[in-house]
């Protein structure tokens, strides 16, 4: 008989603070002239950065240092050296993420491909077992999944030679919006507006910070009261309204949020990178400022169990969590924190910073850490692996994990709230299983999600998700008495019965402990055991 082996869990981990700062303020007031300077320095930059990408790509795994400096020596004639260091970096970034892209979808086609050839090996209609698909549903079906199969294959041969050749699509501006054109009445733009949108896109207005520097940025420089001015490329170097060939707008920012922590960088002359954008769909400048955060001391694992945390499921609609103490055992009541995913993006984006905001307030209240899932669906959206599940595909795929999980660490590194990953192996069905059913009573109907919490909690604090269970009657040894069956401390996910030890156990004294423990024949005789030595019955008196 074959067994069903689980997989090993991984240790849970406290999760690192961000690495870096963003905020970012409108532009306004800006007077006409502002807004042509803006947008030819956006226009020359972007078109120097569309051929540097250009040849970049064309170098492929070939690019070395020399060729990064020649075409840093290119663009210094045609901008700035300051200009020319932002667009290469930026170039080997954008070429960087492409690079990791395409690495995921060769893996995603192979995982595919893989998938398809074991649903094909298996009967029709035959079912799946320890955790894969099985058979398809019927003949027509599995010979249209043999032709796809085919073409997967193709897909992966082409991919996997475009990545050994190191040939990668990048396309400036967002791929989306470059379909768009192609279908302007579905996507609802017209041509002109579809042109300023695509414009705009590819646009280049940013410059990395220098510490040490004056405001902690030569090329765009933000003062302590607000003023911005542009270090003009050479070209447009004629439009200079300030010394050095310098623009000063007309606007002022202040940074409503973190605004204090950014003057005191500027004002150290600490480094400080900058971006401008323009919104098309609001007609407005914004400036975003940001920089890098000095690398803090995480609070040990050890100490962030001493009083407690609270887990927390994440689902497609709701945060559900549950408080638990030291020992892992649940305290009040479950805590549900509603979000709507539909709609635009950003009220999707508006929904989970509002449900995170009361998630960290209530933690925050009562004192406790935090334990998430270390969840990562990236490999499990494909119809290879899930057939006709479309609800399910949908459902997975609308979640935005890396989103919620990308502002939860932001959000609580500011409140201070530690965070605990933990891998999220069996939470819910293993949740489900041992805490669903005890923790319902007559006035409170607990949920499958509110016991996976539970169960993620549990991990978190090192103790076994399953509770503490009595075994069959016919397996105690106390002829069906108190005995507990208890998953062994200390490894997340084993579960083991109590071994046996040698000896007859009494309420009093366990087996194997006592004065006399080691001698058998002492146990609840008076004199030692008869059998081992003669004996005979005195006769009795015949008077009193």
């Amino acid at each position: 008989m074959a067994v069903d082996r689980l997989r090993v869990v991984a240790a849970s981990f406290v999760v690192p603070g961000p690495s870096g700062v963003a905020i970012r303020d409108s532009l306004k007031g800006l007077t006409a002239q502002d807004d042509k300077i803006l947008r030819l320095v956006g226009d020359l930059l972007g078109s120097l950065a569309s051929r540097d990408l250009k040849a970049r790509c064309a170098a492929a795994l070939d690019h070395d240092s020399d060729q990064w400096a020649e075409r840093k020596r290119v663009l210094t004639g045609e901008s700035s050296s300051r200009w020319a260091g932002s667009i290469t970096k930026a170039t080997h970034d954008q070429w960087a993420l492409a690079r990791r892209g395409q690495l995921a979808h060769v893996h995603n086609l192979q995982a595919g491909v893989d998938t398809t050839t074991h649903r094909l090996s298996l009967p029709v209609g035959a079912k799946g077992s320890k955790g894969r698909p099985g058979g398809y549903r019927s003949k027509q079906e599995w010979f249209a999944k043999s032709r796809r199969l085919r073409l997967l294959e193709d897909r992966l041969e082409q991919e996997r030679a475009q990545c050994q050749a190191g040939r990668v699509r990048v396309v400036r501006g967002g791929r989306k919006l470059l379909r768009a054109r192609h279908n302007l009445q579905a996507a609802h733009m017209s041509e002109a507006g579809w042109r300023l949108r695509w414009g705009a896109k590819r646009w280049f207005c940013q410059a990395d910070g220098e510490s040490g520097k004056r405001y902690g940025n030569e090329t765009i420089r933000v003062s302590p009261d607000g003023e911005v001015s542009i270090k003009l490329p050479a070209p447009l170097a004629h439009l200079a309204n300030a010394p050095h060939g310098r623009y000063v707008l007309a606007c002022r920012v202040g940074f409503r949020h973190r605004g204090e922590q950014w003057a005191d960088r500027v004002t150290a002359n600490r480094a400080v990178a900058y971006r401008l954008h323009h919104d098309i769909g609001r007609g407005r400048w914004y400036l975003t400022a940001s920089w890098q955060k000095p690398p803090v001391t995480m609070v040990p694992l050890e100490a962030v169990r001493t009083s407690g945390l609270a887990g927390v499921d994440m689902n497609a609609d709701h945060l559900a969590a549950w408080r638990l103490d030291t020992h892992g055992n649940p305290v009040g009541e479950p805590r549900r924190f509603d979000y709507d995913l539909s709609g635009s993006a950003p009220h999707r984006d508006a929904q989970i910073r509002h449900a995170l905001i009361r998630l960290l307030h209530w933690a925050k209240r009562h004192g406790l850490a935090l334990a998430i899932e270390d969840l990562d669906f990236q490999a499990e959206k494909s119809r290879e692996k899930h057939g006709q599940r479309k609800q399910f595909r949908r459902l997975i795929s609308g979640m935005p994990t890396a989103r919620l999980r990308s502002r939860l660490v932001t959000m609580a590194a500011e409140l201070g709230i530690p965070l605990v990953a933990v891998d999220p192996a069996y939470t819910s069905r293993w949740g489900a299983q041992h805490w669903q059913r005890p923790l319902t009573t007559t006035t409170r109907t607990t949920t499958r999600h509110e016991a996976a919490a539970v169960a993620i909690g549990r991990r978190a604090l090192g103790h076994p998700i399953r509770r503490r269970t009595a075994p069959p009657p016919p397996h105690r040894s106390d002829a069906v008495g108190h005995r507990t069956v208890q998953a062994a401390s200390g490894v997340p996910g084993r579960e083991g019965t109590r071994p046996r030890v040698p000896g007859p156990r009494t309420r009093s004294v366990g087996a194997g402990r006592g004065a006399k423990a080691g001698d058998q024949r002492a146990h609840n005789r008076s004199g030692h055991a008869a059998e081992h030595e003669s004996w005979h019955q005195d006769s009795l008196p015949l008077s009193p």
